[in-house]
């Protein structure tokens, strides 16, 4: 429902800004007013940043366009000859340097001089003012969008909440030999949390134009990288089926990280319980069996995992303490 209300509201701004692009080129005076139209709807982009690069782009694009097509037009005369030669030279331009989206806009315009047989200075005036309307009523048009600062905030709790529900799940498969039932659907919702998020993230820091901060975009990232982490540790949970005691405390070092998981924790005091687990180990009798071996050898790899799982989010919160 969301999505469409999103989708309505943009083609109303897109038949909004064209119409109006197109009224003031035709109060103007100008010729094939119409295609002012056409160049605000080209212009509006889903962020600010994407928005002014683009006419950016088209901006450089279109004033080569012009230098070409003088010359073309110059030699072989306003002759279909003519612009041939001249789309291909600044179809050559556009893939060379990445303007390919105003290869189309800008040759649109240049046909204008094909149709009328002249470049005089009028006409070249007419068609960098329906450019400027065009590009201009585009970038206005924009210029309301703002961060979606709650929506991230949404997104990523619900990506924090699907992760200490992995850590419970975690903390009590740990102590079931027969994981058979134990699976992997929860790594695919997260995934799927994980990149909605990712996306509002970056739309928030492209209509930052000032004082942009990479902080959710960080934080995300952060996330995706102790998701990997988590799925090794599935693995290895997986793989224990010999249950010797220390499982129990592996498994309470788990529920803990689940109890203790949000934004602001600092982690601080979760490795310091893990450090003292990790002692506690090495000072307990060696195994006795070869299962008890294996399967103590694994809640160490756990452990270890775990210290990474922990120590992304430290590194995460003192890389930003220093901002």
């Amino acid at each position: 429902m969301k999505n469409w209300k999103n989708q309505l509201i943009k083609s109303i701004k897109i038949a909004v800004a064209a119409v109006l692009s197109i009224a003031l080129a035709g109060e103007l005076g100008l010729a094939y007013s119409a295609s002012a139209g056409i160049i605000t709807v080209l212009s509006i982009q889903n962020t600010k940043r994407e928005t002014f690069k683009s006419a950016r782009n088209r901006g450089l694009a279109f004033v080569a366009a012009l230098v070409i097509a003088g010359l073309c037009f110059g030699i072989l005369d306003f002759t279909l000859w003519a612009f041939v030669v001249y789309l291909f030279l600044f179809a050559l331009l556009c893939l060379w340097r990445g303007w390919v989206e105003a290869l189309a806009m800008d040759s649109v315009l240049i046909t204008h001089f094909l149709a009328e047989g002249s470049m005089s200075p009028r006409w070249v005036l007419n068609e960098i003012l329906l450019f400027l309307i065009g590009t201009g009523m585009g970038i206005m048009i924009n210029l309301h969008l703002h961060r979606k600062e709650e929506e991230f905030d949404r997104l990523a709790l619900a990506v924090d909440e699907q992760i200490k529900g992995i850590l419970k799940r975690m903390s009590q498969w740990l102590l079931v030999e027969d994981k058979t039932e134990y699976n992997s659907n929860c790594f695919l919702a997260l995934q799927k949390s994980l990149e909605e998020a990712k996306l509002c993230a970056a739309a928030n820091y492209n209509n930052a134009l000032l004082g942009q901060d990479t902080g959710e975009l960080d934080y995300i990232r952060m996330r995706e990288q102790q998701c990997v982490v988590l799925q090794e540790i599935y693995q290895n949970i997986k793989a224990i089926v010999y249950l010797p005691k220390q499982a129990e405390q592996v498994a309470g070092l788990l529920a803990r990280i689940e109890q203790g998981f949000h934004k602001d924790n600092t982690v601080i005091t979760l490795l310091e319980d893990l450090e003292q687990l990790l002692s506690d180990m090495k000072q307990q009798k060696l195994p006795e069996s070869r299962e008890e071996f294996e399967a103590r050898a694994i809640l160490f790899y756990i452990l270890m995992q775990i210290k990474k799982l922990l120590g992304l989010k430290r590194e995460f919160i003192e890389q930003r303490s220093k901002l």
